[in-house]
């Protein structure tokens, strides 16, 4: 006889009274009768376990109320805020609800959603005898994709991820990617009979008993990605705010090789920067071979030798300064930005004819600031040294450029050791002059 399809069962909880600050959800589910099994798994609306732990605070600002939740902005379209949360979730508003609440209130999500699953799940077990799954639940809105959803942000006693990574497929074929988020699942199915307004803030889960696991298994803290593994961690205009502030003067590299693409990618956004008449004055020697690097630098080192010795510095001295240019023998990749006239007008007047100059290093040096911003963007260090201005003709001869190129220094490249000092703070209006 030929065994039965997978199947499982949801339905919404009735009989939930409205939840008031110190309110024991489990006795309030419980007094339900909610007729629960060994293998069930319950999700809770996180606006039930906000209200019964006390949650509410009064807000005339709804606005001041989500500056106060948030961690960090990752994306803004006028009043709308996508943002990190205390509990480490993005999502709108950092969960700050102003709905289904007092006037001058608003309901901010439980403190630990993990530790408000495993009370329950300890309630029940007290209450009722059984060992179940709990999921505490909330609503999110997704990138790329229109509509919300319910997701888990709380879990006690759940496998949240199922990983199937190093099984097969039918087929055979080796699975090396898929990590199924059980308890998101779970969730979304439970919000299908609870709805959003039809007051039913629990349902049941039936026939999925493989989920449900014991008090050791990790909450829905498990879900939240973590910085280093999020590709999509920055937003819109937030995200050109933070790689600006990520841009750092990194002197210490490591070993770890820089992936050309990025660099490359970086180029295309250095190249974007504004420049007079139409022109691009920019151009980027990638020195990719530590031959090349080798060469370039052994050959301005010479050089530099020999100007310090003509400015009377003794060997000491000499030796010190020498050392200063080691963040650059130390990168594993460097850049050599030049700037390049190509398009520029010749007046005949000395004044203008700087001026002109002028406009063109303006537009160069936006482009490297560009790079750099990109390349922090990358997740990339670097250092922009101003060494090869000071031996031009040395770089354009090791590096065969053409002779109207001018060096803008060199930048180095690399992925950094340690965490870079704390940035000294420097108030916008310091800097400021308003006519």
């Amino acid at each position: 006889m030929a065994s039965s399809a997978p199947s499982f069962r949801v339905w919404a909880l009735g009989g939930i009274p409205e939840v008031r600050a110190g309110d024991d959800l489990a006795k309030l589910i419980a007094a339900a009768e909610p007729g629960l099994v060994d293998g069930d798994v319950l999700l809770v609306t996180s606006k039930i376990v906000s209200k019964a732990e006390g949650r509410i605070v009064e807000a005339a600002d709804r606005e001041a109320a989500i500056d106060a939740e948030t961690v960090r902005v990752v994306a803004r379209r006028g009043p709308l805020r996508i943002v990190e949360n205390r509990q480490g979730l993005v999502m709108a508003a950092a969960g700050v609800d102003a709905s289904n609440t007092p006037a001058g209130t608003v309901l901010l999500l439980p403190e630990d959603p993990d530790a408000s699953a495993r009370a329950v799940r300890d309630g029940l077990r007290d209450a009722l005898g059984v060992d179940v799954g709990v999921v505490v639940t909330d609503t999110f809105g997704r990138p790329w994709r229109n509509g919300l959803t319910d997701v888990a942000i709380g879990a006690a006693g759940v496998r949240v991820l199922d990983d199937l990574r190093g099984g097969t497929d039918a087929h055979g074929n080796p699975l090396g990617a898929t990590v199924v988020a059980t308890a998101d699942e779970l969730a979304a199915a439970g919000d299908l009979v609870k709805g959003k307004a039809e007051g039913l803030p629990v349902a049941v889960v039936r026939g999925l008993s493989h989920v449900v696991a014991s008090d050791d298994e990790p909450g829905a803290r498990e879900l939240v990605r973590s910085a280093a593994d999020d590709m999509f961690r920055l937003g819109t205009s937030e995200a050109v705010r933070e790689a600006v502030t990520l841009r750092r003067t990194v002197r210490e590299f490591s070993d770890e090789p820089v992936d050309p693409g990025a660099v490359r990618r970086a180029v295309a956004a250095a190249v974007t920067a504004p420049a007079p008449h139409h022109t691009t004055p920019w151009r980027f020697v990638l020195l990719e071979s530590a031959e090349s690097r080798t060469r370039l630098l052994d050959a301005m080192r010479e050089a530099w030798i020999e100007d310090l010795r003509r400015d009377g510095k003794s060997e000491e001295s000499i030796a010190k300064r020498v050392r200063r240019g080691d963040v650059l023998r130390n990168a594993p990749y460097l850049v050599v930005p030049c700037l390049v006239m190509d398009g520029s007008h010749t007046y005949g007047d000395e004044r203008r004819d700087t001026a002109e100059r002028e406009m063109f290093v303006v537009a160069a040096g936006a482009g490297v600031q560009n790079f750099l911003v990109a390349l922090a963007g990358e997740r990339l260090g670097s250092a922009w040294v101003s060494s090869t201005m000071f031996c031009r003709p040395v770089v354009r001869e090791v590096l065969s450029l053409p002779s109207s190129w001018d060096p803008l220094g060199a930048v180095a490249v690399g992925h950094a050791v340690g965490v870079a000092r704390e940035r000294a703070v420097r108030e916008a209006e310091a800097f400021l002059t308003v006519r």
